[in-house]
């Protein structure tokens, strides 16, 4: 999570396995509702612990 952070700067919201149920998206469900707030989530995938990461743009004063 570290390394993902430090390479994009930017800010991690919530993580999800990427072991999901077959149609089921929880990362870009939770995404969608984080965008309709007005934050601008995307979602990465992290290879190195398997995972899906839900992230922000990192601000300077973080």
């Amino acid at each position: 999570m570290l390394e993902v952070s430090a390479a994009m700067s930017a800010k991690v919201l919530e993580r999800f396995p990427a072991g999901a149920p077959r149609g089921s998206w929880p990362a870009e469900e939770y995404a969608a509702q984080r965008r309709a707030q007005g934050e601008p989530a995307t979602v990465v995938m992290d290879i190195q612990s398997d995972a899906f990461l839900v992230v922000v743009p990192g601000r300077d004063e973080d």
